[in-house]
């Protein structure tokens, strides 16, 4: 990669389509280099990684794509294996698969294999996550919490994550799960940093950690909480939380947005695939793998 290139990141909502007009991942292979691209997949997530890099394998391949490798360490050490860090090294883009995005904090944050990833990203390799591998982007990871509509307090708990993407809170599936009460909570006791929900089937691309751009069939939900008046400091455990005054933007396929500022920047209409799956991990893959197969 040249001094010039863009540092890109693709973060994605989860349950993105593989067998239909593939819109992200898509745009994926694209940036990744296309017909030269040396794609990396780190299934680790997820609880059939076979199954996983299978998938994707396949897709990745059918866009172009020549080359493309599997990183899945089983254990801690194991992300200090040379081997697997040499595949990152050498990649021009790299795709963290869904599933336990704990898995991810505890097999990959903060060992030789995690900090390869940071300086791919930083050459100008593009990351890609799509939901755990959209979490884990951040610096500080929603590893688990309450679902629902209403942000209560103590219902979702952070973990460190890789570091991609400072400043921002990721959560994923965002209005298939209802996610929008555990988001508000977090950045109502962290209101220093941005809350970011994804649909499914839907990313957040981000150039130079400043401009971000969606792309897919659902939205992109901000929510700046900097201004609000809160009182997450003195309310019980789960009990509803007083948020006023947080500044949300609902931002669909066509949007594009200055994080620095929570602005939007540009919008342009457009008309999305809407056939979205809304599978889990294991589900997923293998639906996936049984249609790419006919």
């Amino acid at each position: 990669m040249s001094e010039a290139s863009h540092r890109s990141l693709l973060v994605i909502g989860g349950a993105e389509d593989k067998v239909g007009r593939v819109t992200i991942l898509r745009r994926f292979v694209r940036l990744a280099g296309g017909r030269k691209a040396r794609i990396v997949v780190i299934p680790t997530a997820s609880s059939v990684p076979d199954e996983v890099v299978d998938v994707y394998s396949t897709v990745f391949s059918r866009l172009g794509a020549p080359q493309i490798d599997a990183v899945n360490p089983r254990t801690r050490v194991a992300s200090s294996d040379q081997e697997l860090r040499d595949l990152v090294d050498n990649a021009t883009g790299i795709f963290l698969s869904g599933g336990n995005q704990l898995k991810l904090s505890q097999l990959i944050v903060g060992t030789p294999l995690g900090e390869s990833i940071l300086k791919a990203y930083e050459r100008g390799a593009v990351v890609a996550g799509t939901s755990a591998g959209a979490s884990i982007m951040s610096q500080f990871m929603i590893s688990m919490g309450d679902e629902g509509v209403t942000p209560r307090q103590r219902s979702s708990q952070l973990t460190a994550g890789l570091g991609l993407l400072p400043g921002v809170i990721v959560d994923q599936h965002f209005d298939q799960r209802a996610r929008y009460g555990r988001l508000l909570s977090l950045v109502a006791t962290s209101p220093s940093l941005l809350g970011m929900g994804i649909d499914e089937d839907t990313a957040a691309e981000i150039t130079d950690g400043t401009e971000l751009t969606v792309v897919g069939s659902g939205a992109v939900f901000v929510v700046d909480a900097r201004n609000a008046v809160t009182d997450a400091h003195e309310a019980r455990r789960d009990a509803p939380l007083l948020v006023t005054g947080a500044v949300v933007h609902t931002l669909p396929f066509g949007a594009t947005f200055d994080l620095p500022t929570a602005t939007l920047t540009d919008f342009s209409e457009k008309y999305a695939d809407l056939a979205v799956s809304t599978s889990r991990d294991r589900h997923d893959a293998a639906t996936a793998a049984a249609a790419l197969r006919r």
